[in-house]
């Protein structure tokens, strides 16, 4: 037998309607008032119910009622928390922020990226490399101190293309080699949220959350 749209409709009205009250705080506590009102109702007489049971039947009710006034509370607070960070997200679409990455980013002749090393360095290079690998060009950066460096490399000499080029950072402190963490400069092209995160998408298509982003440029 198949059901005709018009007699379906009651069916899923109803089951609703029962989803809505199952969500509604109100419609608990008075279920809740019910089945308490119940057992007092059907109470064995030579054992009644106690001030003790009654004031934690009474706790119970107020404490589900709480939880569900703070749960709606919180979740209207982590939307408007949400949009606040788009808002502020907004804000840096357009600049050049430095994040993890081997990319360097050439424009107008001018390539420009950045690196952290953990220690001093008594001498850092940076090599530019194509691809597939080959070193096109070293840089001589000298000493640095520990800590954030942002450094530009001339590419108006370099007449290959520029897409895909990468660099690596070569530190050393005396005899001793030191780790170092390339960054990588693009520009912010949009702004959003997932899962409660600011989420920000860059130029070179990536996206990355804003905790990600190691220094605006």
């Amino acid at each position: 037998m198949i059901l005709s749209a018009t007699n379906a409709s009651p069916t899923a009205d109803t089951a609703n309607a029962k989803a809505t009250a199952a969500n509604d705080p109100a419609a608990s506590q008075d279920r809740f008032l019910k089945l308490l009102v119940a057992q007092l109702n059907n109470q064995d007489p030579m054992n009644p119910l106690d001030n003790a049971q009654m004031t934690s039947q009474i706790a119970q009710i107020n404490t589900v009622t709480g939880i569900q006034q703070l749960n709606t509370t919180m979740q209207s607070m982590a939307a408007q928390f949400n949009s606040l960070q788009v808002m502020q997200g907004t804000t840096l679409v357009g600049r050049n922020v430095l994040t993890e990455g081997t990319g360097m980013t050439v424009a107008d002749g001018v390539g420009k990226a950045g690196f952290e090393i953990p220690y001093a360095a008594t001498k850092v290079q940076v090599e530019v490399v194509t691809p597939g690998g080959q070193v096109v060009d070293t840089l001589d950066l000298g000493p640095k101190d520990q800590g954030r460096h942002n450094f530009e490399w001339d590419a108006s000499a370099y007449k290959g293309s520029t897409a895909g080029l990468q660099f690596r950072v070569k530190a050393v402190n005396g005899a001793t080699t030191l780790e170092s963490t390339a960054l990588t400069l693009s520009k912010v092209t949009a702004a959003g949220a997932t899962d409660g995160q600011l989420v920000l998408t860059l130029a070179n298509g990536k996206n990355i959350n804003y905790s990600q982003i190691k220094s605006l440029v």
